[in-house]
């Protein structure tokens, strides 16, 4: 008797989605506990060598990171004026990062909230909101140090405070859009500097060290949200969503990467200077585009990157090659990183 052929059975392509999902989740989840950091056990802040200031030179900002280090408005200041620059800008920086992590907080905190039982979600988003909680006290502990009253994020971000819970709850797919927005740029600016090779300070090294390490994680996280949630909006949603990616870049994007307004009065920065290096000149523009690439394969990658949304990314001049693979270094036109 021939026995009839066995039928493969049909595998629901959502379902082995979610599958996946959950089980990338879960490894995510299980990273958190293997490898995690203490902002007061392993930063060695009474470390001599980490006080602000001694070997006060490595404050000044590295020339092969920072447009500002290579201009000749910098490069006429004196010594202790690119050191006193250094450590506002730093200072700065840690603040916005600080600020927008417990937005961040009292977004996913909410989102958390109204997940079901048995949610990997849930397990994971608990676990990043810990090590944000832990970010947040090791950049304020660098603030504190340094002694400079910096302001952080403009009045108009400060704002988004009051309006990230509900959009967490309501709108989860432009929330953690919004979270590589933020991530994204950040990251990419820390590991220019980690991989620079230049000489910081210590305080700033072991920072950025840890905040790199595991926003890798919450980076990764956020990107299997949308590679999982996005697919299963309707083509209306996804087109509105397709639009909001390169305005959300562009608009964070600015707010973590350009100095307050603060920072060019109390410095006399004339207006041109400010210009040349974060809006006006090919370098700048070329320098805040190369902060998505990542983001730009990742939208190539869950179907956001149509005509309409390709035209959006060009116009607001932060379109280019999406990354061949994650964290790819920026490559100048010679093939030098």
């Amino acid at each position: 008797m021939i026995m009839p052929a066995a039928v493969p059975p049909v595998v629901d392509p959502d379902v082995e989605r979610a599958q996946r999902y959950a089980e990338t989740v879960l490894l995510l989840s299980e990273a958190s506990v293997d490898k995690h950091f203490d902002p007061f056990t392993d930063i060695d802040w009474d470390n001599p060598d980490f006080a602000v200031d001694v070997g006060p030179e490595r404050w000044i900002l590295p020339v092969s990171v920072y447009a500002l280090a290579r201009h000749p408005w910098y490069r006429a200041l004196s010594t202790e004026q690119k050191i006193e620059v250094g450590k506002y800008l730093q200072a700065n920086s840690a603040k916005v990062s600080l600020q927008f992590e417990s937005i961040l907080i009292s977004g996913m905190v909410v989102y958390n909230f109204g997940l079901p039982n048995g949610s990997p979600e849930f397990r994971y988003c608990s676990h990043e909101m810990i090590e944000e909680h832990n970010h947040i006290l090791m950049f304020q502990e660098m603030v504190n140090r340094i002694g400079l009253d910096v302001p952080g994020l403009r009045p108009l971000f400060k704002a988004l405070k009051y309006f990230a819970a509900f959009v967490a709850a309501r709108f989860p797919n432009w929330f953690f859009m919004t979270v590589l927005a933020i991530e994204e740029p950040t990251d990419h600016a820390q590991k220019q500097i980690l991989r620079s090779g230049d000489e910081i300070h210590p305080i700033m090294r072991g920072i950025l060290a840890i905040h790199v390490a595991e926003e890798a994680r919450h980076i990764s996280f956020a990107r299997e949200f949308l590679k999982n949630h996005v697919p299963q909006a309707g083509p209306v949603r996804k087109f509105h969503l397709s639009l909001a990616m390169p305005i959300l870049m562009r608009r964070y994007g600015r707010a973590i990467l350009t100095p307050p307004r603060s920072f060019f009065r109390e410095f006399d920065v004339p207006k041109r200077v400010r210009k040349e290096l974060f809006y006006g000149s090919p370098e700048a523009k070329q320098a805040f585009s190369d902060n998505f690439g990542d983001v730009r394969a990742l939208t190539e990658e869950i179907g956001l990157m149509n005509p309409v949304a390709k035209a959006f990314w060009k116009a607001l001049r932060i379109d280019g090659p999406a990354s061949r693979y994650r964290s790819e270094p920026v490559r100048a036109a010679n093939g030098a990183t």
